[in-house]
């Protein structure tokens, strides 16, 4: 019942009640970005949704697009202008994705959905994490969020697809709340974000 029917129309209105009290500040971090990166300061991007059907997700953009001389683009970490490192940090990057949640693509809570070559890289039971509409936060990111490695993240997205209740995504948006506030699990060690799931496979392939 909640999972299939109240979920989305909680999703729904919520988002549509963000995105109200939440537009100045949208509009002043786009006006920001804009300055900043001298570009779009917004990002868009394909993205694996339920059961991997794809969409188009909309963020902040908090990085730049220099490149080096041979016109690859610069490491995260030299992209990352000043305003996107406080957009980031704050998670102030993910309002716009309140849009998606408006459209259907996506849910307030659920699996963060991530990028589309990743798909074939999934064992079975990481597979499953699209059981589920992915999310603006979730499970794995109230307990690590880039502090843990991909196969623990991958575990706790399949165990909230097993376990979506009102209570639990009531508990998860509490989480989220003290995390940004306390700005956790922002970036992992030695690395402005995350490695990403390609680099740790073969990161995980060398160890092995």
């Amino acid at each position: 019942m909640y999972r299939r029917y109240l979920k989305p129309l909680i999703d729904f209105f919520i988002a549509l009640l963000a995105c109200f009290f939440l537009l100045p500040v949208f509009l002043l971090i786009a006006l920001l970005l804009f300055i900043a990166n001298r570009d779009n300061p917004f990002f868009f991007q394909l993205r694996p949704g339920k059961n991997g059907k794809l969409f188009r997700i909309i963020k902040f953009k908090t990085m730049n697009d220099k490149t080096d001389s041979s016109g690859k683009l610069l490491p995260d970490a030299e992209r990352l202008t000043p305003i996107g490192r406080i957009v980031r940090k704050t998670s102030l990057d993910e309002i716009p994705q309140l849009i998606n949640v408006l459209i259907g693509d996506m849910s307030l809570i659920g699996p963060r959905p991530l990028l589309p070559e990743y798909l074939p890289l999934y064992n079975k039971e990481q597979l499953r994490r699209h059981e589920a509409k992915p999310g603006i936060t979730g499970w794995a990111q109230v307990n690590g969020r880039n502090f843990v490695n991909w196969d623990q993240k991958f575990t706790l997205d399949v165990w909230y697809v097993d376990h979506i209740s009102f209570s639990l995504d009531f508990r998860i948006l509490l989480m989220t709340f003290l995390k940004v506030v306390k700005s956790e699990g922002i970036s992992a060690k030695g690395h402005p974000t995350m490695p990403t799931f390609t680099e740790y496979l073969k990161q995980k392939k060398t160890y092995e």
